[in-house]
């Protein structure tokens, strides 16, 4: 995963709450293979018409918001069920960032190891973001992982994120990267219990590698 340290980007708007996982990439669009990408279809229903022609009034299609890396959001984004697709759409789309008071849980894990950050603020901080002039003016913004900060305009935010969340996001790194950490301690443990318990070392037939 590519690592997340410190972001400088327009952040896209969405004001709507309760954003659920269905809305965010519809269950039909799940059936296409992960290579051809799912970004295309990243709040579909709620950006094309039932004939697929673009009505779209959102953020999103806003060329002043082209190419923003962070969204602004409001609660409970990403409820529902625990489609992983989801997060592949934010992330093909380009999304690395979502700022919102909550989150459903199984999706913030799924952002975690997809590389994606997912800050919570209060109610009141985020509609202080969506009010001011750098969200409203598509002016970038800084997110800072390491500081646990979100700079904006003058304005500073600092959020909380699980130490382990965090240092994969800052490294890139998944669960299996985060068991290599220990690959020492695991190899001499290996070791250890090889000599204290050989009849427990699976059977290998002689000449075998």
């Amino acid at each position: 995963m590519r690592p997340f340290g410190l972001l400088d980007t327009i952040a896209c708007p969405l004001p709507f709450a309760n954003l659920d996982t269905d809305q965010i990439l519809p269950a039909r669009f799940l059936k296409r293979p992960r290579r051809e990408g799912y970004g295309g279809f990243l709040l579909h229903d709620l950006r094309f018409g039932a004939d697929g022609e673009d009505v779209s009034s959102l953020s999103l299609d806003d060329p002043r918001y082209g190419g923003a890396e962070a969204i602004v959001a409001r609660r409970n984004f990403g409820s529902g069920s625990s489609r992983e697709g989801a997060v592949y759409a934010l992330a093909d789309f380009g999304i690395r960032c979502v700022i919102a008071p909550s989150f459903g849980d199984i999706f913030a894990q799924n952002c975690t190891m997809n590389g994606l950050l997912v800050v919570s603020l209060t109610e009141a901080q985020i509609e202080e973001l969506l009010a001011s002039p750098e969200i409203v003016g598509a002016k970038p913004i800084r997110i800072d992982l390491e500081a646990q900060r979100i700079m904006c305009g003058d304005a500073s935010y600092a959020f909380d994120i699980d130490p382990l969340r965090k240092t994969k996001l800052l490294n890139g790194w998944d669960d299996i990267d985060i068991t290599l950490t220990h690959a020492a301690d695991i190899a001499r443990f290996v070791a250890a219990d090889a000599r204290e318990r050989p009849w427990a070392l699976p059977h290998r037939p002689q000449g075998a590698a």
